[in-house]
């Protein structure tokens, strides 16, 4: 199983930006899709964002969709997410994800070779 660290989140104001970083260990980092997920106080974990294994193919949720980018470096296994123009509303847990083949969108559906992050939080003042 793959082990994921994340690091980057902090205090942000509104229209702010922050860089999230998710470094990879354990098995073959390349081999892996990578999500990043969130959760607010009392909310489910939703999807952000992933990226297939070669970086290729992106995609977002579209609360985020034009601020947020997803990349990755395989040389260093690393992923990160740049997050721009931040809300209020983008406070959260941010967590990293790593899964065979893609990322569902249901946190719950992530499958049994998957590997979750610690979490790194996220807050945005107004």
């Amino acid at each position: 199983q793959v082990q994921l660290v994340e690091s980057g989140g902090g205090l942000v104001q509104t229209g702010g930006s922050l860089r999230l970083s998710c470094a990879a260990s354990g098995r073959t980092f390349s081999n892996y899709a990578m999500g990043w997920f969130r959760q607010a106080p009392g909310k489910e974990r939703e999807f952000v964002a992933a990226i297939s294994w070669s970086g290729r193919s992106t995609s977002y949720a579209d609360s985020v969709k034009g601020r947020f980018t997803i990349s990755r470096d395989n040389g260093k296994n690393t992923v990160y997410m740049q997050m721009n123009s931040l809300k209020p509303e983008d406070t959260a847990v941010y967590y990293c994800v790593a899964n065979p083949d893609f990322i569902p969108r249901d946190a719950q559906a992530m499958g049994a070779r998957s590997g979750w992050g610690q979490g790194t939080q996220v807050t945005v003042s107004s």
